[in-house]
């Protein structure tokens, strides 16, 4: 069965406008990657502190059910 699934849909000479647009990027710019890797360092990969998230989570107030209705 896979065989005739690879024959119609799989088509290994193919490839987009962008998968080629990205191939030239990183062609003419072999940098990119590990620029775009430091700015994911600098903004995401940070390191957790669970002790603080722990008391985050221990500190919430539960959220009532309608936020606008006020205490009459």
């Amino acid at each position: 069965m896979l065989s005739w699934f690879r024959a119609i849909f799989l088509r290994p000479d193919y490839q987009s406008e962008v998968t080629e647009f990205i191939s030239q990027l990183k062609a003419h710019k072999p940098e990119l990657e590990a620029e775009q890797r430091a700015g994911r360092a600098l903004l995401w990969d940070k390191p957790l502190d669970r002790q603080a998230a722990q008391e985050a989570s221990q500190a919430r107030v539960p959220q009532k059910a309608y936020v606008y209705q006020t205490h009459v």
